[in-house]
């Protein structure tokens, strides 16, 4: 019986780690930079780490063709920066994930609140703030609204409209490479 057990046990766990399809590219820069302010150096030491991460489908999962061709999924991009060096204690900086609305590019970058979010012409375009319930209140000059993720990372903004007397729906689509 404790052999039938282990024997399930260890097929139910290969079964759910073989579920885990990804394809993650990840890439790290260092910079290190050695300042003298007459008295002493100081190193700065900042790492710029990108991490690409895409899952993996297959077009026809069901069929039973042996090569089968694998599906475009969206690529999630995310940066994080990190500053330490003699003196200064390690410190993130902040992680970048890229998404576009309506063929415009925008950058939510996380802070300790939740997101700021910005463009290439407007570096504050706006902020995004967790609420107790895991959704984020989403704050421009123009408005402020309701937001949350999606199921495929997509940021989802729900705002009243009071002429309509209805809410309108757009999206932060995560951006495909």
């Amino acid at each position: 019986m404790k052999t039938i057990f282990v024997t399930a046990l260890l097929a139910f766990g290969l079964s759910m780690n073989a579920q885990v399809k990804k394809n993650v590219t990840e890439e790290t820069t260092t910079t290190k930079v050695t300042v003298d302010n007459g008295e002493e150096k100081k190193q700065i030491v900042k790492t710029d780490r990108t991490q690409s991460t895409q899952d993996i489908e297959l077009k026809d999962a069901e069929s039973k063709k042996l090569n089968k061709d694998v599906k475009e999924t969206p690529v999630k991009v995310t940066k994080s920066s990190t500053i330490s060096g003699d003196g200064i204690a390690t410190q993130k900086l902040g992680e970048t994930t890229y998404y576009s609305m309506n063929g415009r590019n925008y950058m939510f970058v996380s802070d300790k609140s939740g997101y700021k979010i910005s463009t290439p012409e407007n570096l504050d375009y706006g902020v995004l703030r967790k609420t107790s319930n895991n959704n984020y209140i989403y704050k421009t000059d123009e408005r402020t609204s309701f937001g949350y993720f999606d199921g495929n990372g997509n940021f989802v903004v729900e705002t009243y409209n009071n002429d309509t007397d209805g809410v309108t729906v757009e999206t932060y689509k995560l951006i495909k490479k």
